[in-house]
């Protein structure tokens, strides 16, 4: 399986590095991450428990970073075995770029299966890993604007209506021209 793709990130690239190399982090993100606990240097242990169609595990594997060129990009090589479920493994490049509104963050992954979770189809596989990956960008965004606050477009646009929405709530009006002749 081969998988592509790229995210905005609403804070710094730094920030993001941080927060893709702390396990905490990651455990709140992965979905379906039970532990994730360092084992040396960029190494990790990890427990994870993933359903494919008919067929659910619990996988036990490793993480590895390689390549690591802080805070531009690393790779991480994962292998992970769920028993009578099957088998997987791979690695994912990651690359994080600066930009105006924040960082893009890039990944390539190649993986491959085996055993019952093979036998489920390609197509049943792909599916999932895109909604895990989908899943994870998700939780991290959800986890850098709890951490570093909602990016700053974000709290400008919500502010004006919250407060012109509390004004109509003491005044007993909804209209903005209220607001201005009190």
């Amino acid at each position: 399986m081969d998988m592509q793709g790229s995210r905005q990130l609403a804070v710094t690239q730094q920030q993001a590095w941080e927060a893709l190399n702390d396990p905490e982090v990651l455990k709140v993100c992965i979905p379906g991450c039970d532990s994730i606990e360092a084992t040396g240097e960029g190494a990790y242990a990890l427990t994870n428990a993933i359903k494919v169609g008919p067929v659910s595990a619990k996988f036990k594997g490793n993480l590895q970073l390689t390549d690591i060129q802080a805070p531009d990009s690393y790779t991480i090589n994962f292998e992970g075995n769920g028993g009578a479920a099957g088998f997987g493994k791979g690695s994912a490049k990651v690359n994080l770029v600066s930009n105006d509104a924040g960082c893009e963050l890039g990944y390539t992954v190649n993986a491959s299966v085996g055993g019952k979770i093979a036998q489920v189809g390609q197509r049943l596989i792909d599916g999932v890993a895109k909604s895990m990956a989908e899943s994870f960008f998700k939780r991290f965004d959800e986890e850098m604007n709890r951490r570093h606050g909602p990016p700053p477009d974000e709290a400008a646009a919500e502010e004006p209506g919250k407060l012109k929405k509390m004004w109509g709530k003491l005044t007993g009006s909804s209209k903005a021209e209220d607001a201005g002749s009190t």
